[in-house]
């Protein structure tokens, strides 16, 4: 299932300074048939300091099984204190512009493309809904191409960068001397109008990580500005439940391929290319897990009250598919 690996950028396009010859890109999940599916780009989250394995592979499985043709983008992130500024969202919006330019080949509607993001990955996800119009491609083939999706899906989404902001995540992306007119661009329940696609949203009452409030925002925002959104609070849970289920709670989470930023860094780290001793490389693999051994996140008591939220929470990818499928209806003038 697991099919090709697209790179976002050419190399000489590609500028972060902290990549050491990673290139951003995706991975696609492509039914083998004829027949004309939705598309979707999956956005993991990672706090801008990684591309989060659990929110990469098992949700891609979970939505081509529903019939969608999938990609889950591996965009740019700062694992070492070098902000990000506008790459990541550059990154997303060339994406959502590869697909539209191959959809006719991969066999996907061109306007049916959705995106999953999943807590910084929803921040993401979400600053391309409400800035798309913003994002000029330098590549004239793909800036003809429209990069706004057409629905979207935000799992416990870093939203703001005011009272309930998570920090780290805003530090990350714009630095610890962001000025004022940055993090009022990344607080995005402010930028809402009637142009942001339609808009999934979910989240745990009791997320620690990520206030719930963040959801509440942008849910409120697309209220007062007239776009169609379902909002969900499930009443327990942790932060990045993902899919919510065994085979997440047990970590089984298949093809590491979003950790590609890391192995090159650490790679540089290790031959002396950076400023920081080979020691942070191997630090870098463990932070990872690309050093081959498997660690548990959880005590074994933790595990057993998060068992116990997934039979709710864990519906949540089912009722974001039938309310998907309610908006291409709408898209298409069906009822």
């Amino acid at each position: 299932m697991v099919g090709e690996k697209i790179q976002i950028w050419r190399e000489e396009e590609y500028h972060y300074p902290a990549a050491y010859g990673f290139v951003p890109f995706m991975v696609s999940y492509i039914h083998e048939d004829t027949q004309i599916h939705p598309g979707m780009v999956i956005v993991p989250g990672g706090a801008y300091r990684g591309v989060a394995s659990s929110e990469g592979h098992i949700v891609a499985e979970e939505f081509y099984r529903a019939g969608y043709n999938v990609f889950v983008l591996v965009y740019t992130v700062n694992p070492l204190d070098d902000p990000l500024k506008l790459q990541p969202l550059n990154d997303i919006s060339r994406a959502v512009r590869i697909v539209r330019k191959r959809a006719e080949e991969l066999h996907i509607d061109s306007g049916r493309i959705a995106v999953c993001g999943f807590s910084a990955g929803g921040h993401l996800t979400a600053s391309l809904c409400v800035h798309s119009g913003d994002i000029e491609d330098q590549d004239p083939v793909y800036q003809e191409l429209s990069n706004r999706p057409d629905a979207a899906i935000l799992s416990y989404p870093v939203i703001t960068s005011g009272k309930y902001a998570h920090r780290d995540s805003m530090i990350a992306l714009l630095g610890e001397d962001a000025g004022e007119d940055e993090l009022e661009y990344m607080s995005l329940e402010k930028h809402v109008t009637k142009d942001t696609p339609p808009c999934f949203i979910w989240q745990t009452l009791t997320d620690e990580t990520v206030p719930v409030e963040n959801s509440g925002l942008f849910a409120d925002a697309c209220k007062k500005a007239g776009v169609p959104f379902a909002y969900h609070v499930f009443s327990d849970g942790v932060h990045g439940l993902s899919l919510a289920t065994q085979q997440w709670l047990d970590r089984d989470f298949g093809h590491p391929y979003t950790r590609e930023q890391f192995r090159f860094l650490a790679d540089a780290v290790m031959r002396g290319d950076t400023k920081y001793s080979p020691d942070k490389g191997e630090e870098l693999l463990a932070a990872a897990g690309l050093d081959g051994k498997k660690k548990e996140k959880w005590t074994p008591e933790q595990k057993e009250q998060i068992e116990k939220t997934l039979e709710e929470v864990g519906i949540w990818p089912k009722m974001a598919q039938v309310w998907l499928k309610k908006q291409w209806r709408e898209l298409a003038g069906e009822k």
